[in-house]
């Protein structure tokens, strides 16, 4: 208790060390621990960008998208295509093969030789 009376007294005694820690603690607070500091400006700069590209890609995609629902309403083979890629959709009259680039190394595993 006696060093920070001993502090004390010298910041009381000394005219341009008061302005001085004053000045000090100013611009921690201001920089760094307000809420509006400059900190937290650069963090919200940094989200609004991050925030900006994410708009613009999905502004993209919701184009991209339109443009597909538009060629949907108008080719009826469209619908056809997707029926058949995604959903794999058949006709009755023929069979469908799907092709995996996936390798079973389960089966290899399970062999025993006799």
């Amino acid at each position: 208790m006696k060093r920070f009376n001993k502090i004390l007294s010298k910041l009381y005694r000394s005219p341009w060390l008061k302005y001085a820690v004053v000045t000090l603690l100013a611009v921690i607070i201001i920089g760094f621990v307000d809420e509006n500091s400059v900190w937290h400006h650069f963090r919200n700069q940094q989200q609004i960008s991050e925030l900006q590209d994410e708009i613009k890609r999905l502004t993209n995609q919701y184009n991209k998208d339109r443009q597909q629902i538009k060629m949907l309403d108008s080719n009826p083979k469209a619908i056809e295509k997707i029926a058949r890629e995604r959903y794999f959709m058949k006709e009755d009259n023929e069979d469908i093969f799907v092709f995996s680039e996936e390798q079973t190394n389960s089966s290899a595993s399970n062999e025993t030789v006799e």
